[in-house]
């Protein structure tokens, strides 16, 4: 398992977080059962605020420093993902029509996105069904990605906003 600089509680499993300094470089869903940092430093706290935030407001607007590294294409993909406001997923395909490239080649760039929730790749999903995530295609990263949408949704009188914890 990679170093952690905060290992921080979530509803539906732990974030693992890297920094650069004071700059969010990495953010990793890690298992329920890892354990948790317990003395958070400030840039871990500000991220930890950050989240809770979103945990309350998919809508949420994050604040603190990040920084991305990758490709100039991934980098264009993670720039469209920031634009899907939450509740509006749109498909592999669609996101890859509107950068004029390939399903495939996006669906790549979003499993490599360093800061899911941050940047949004769960708001990406297949044609019919979820479609992949963090590289999978079944398991754990699925159920995040499931949790997540719900979490997104916009509530009816009838269902509740996803906010309940998933099972380990």
């Amino acid at each position: 398992m990679p170093h952690y600089d905060a290992v921080l509680a979530a509803p539906p499993c732990r974030l693992g977080a890297v920094f650069s300094g004071d700059t969010l470089v990495r953010l990793d869903f890690l298992p329920v059962d890892a354990p948790r940092t317990t003395r958070l430093d400030a840039r871990a706290r500000l991220l930890a605020h950050e989240l809770d935030a979103y945990w309350h407001d998919p809508a949420h607007r994050f604040q603190l420093a990040y920084a991305l590294h990758g490709t100039p294409f991934q980098s264009r993909v993670w720039q469209a993902l920031a634009a899907i406001p939450p509740g509006a997923p749109l498909t592999y395909g669609a996101l890859a029509r509107q950068l004029g490239t390939a399903a495939r080649a996006v669906g790549q760039a979003c499993g490599s996105n360093p800061l899911p929730i941050l940047i949004p790749c769960h708001r990406v999903i297949a044609a019919s069904g979820l479609g992949g995530f963090m590289h999978a295609a079944a398991g754990a990263p699925l159920d995040v990605k499931a949790w997540l949408l719900a979490h997104e949704h916009p509530p009816s009188p009838t269902r509740p906003r996803g906010r309940e914890k998933l099972q380990a």
